[in-house]
């Protein structure tokens, strides 16, 4: 099993930053994907970025790139999601999830596959 906690969200202005982690504890070993996902109500869970176990593989959304950076400490076992220039449109429930295959790109990686494992959410709101 593994378990992921979030931390970090926060109401802040648009234009912002934030900078979110995850914490996994648990069965964290060899070939495995982590990523940020982040949702609405009303909305579907979607992919923000993702980073391989070995550092490799970073990709965004669309939407965040240039704004984003995922990051690794593996001693740690943490992932970091840095946001810079928040939006109102970045206003949602983040996810950190683990998958223990090799990283899909954000916009493939399907919220609803059963392999994924889910922290409980830290809300971000960007005022305008």
């Amino acid at each position: 099993q593994v378990q992921l906690v979030e931390s970090g969200g926060d109401s802040v202005q648009a234009g912002g930053s934030l900078t979110l982690s995850c914490a996994a504890s648990g069965y964290i070993f060899g070939s495995y994907c982590m990523g940020w996902f982040r949702q609405v109500p009303g909305k579907e869970r979607e992919g923000v970025a993702t980073i391989y176990a070995d550092g490799g593989s970073i990709d965004y959304a669309d939407s965040v790139k240039g704004r984003f950076i995922i990051s690794q400490d593996n001693a740690k076992n943490t992932v970091y999601l840095q946001m810079n220039s928040l939006k109102p449109e970045d206003t949602a429930m983040y996810y950190c999830a683990y998958r223990r295959a090799y990283c899909v790109t954000p916009a493939s990686w399907r919220a609803s596959w059963q392999s994924n494992y889910w922290g409980r959410g830290t809300q971000v709101t960007v005022s305008s």
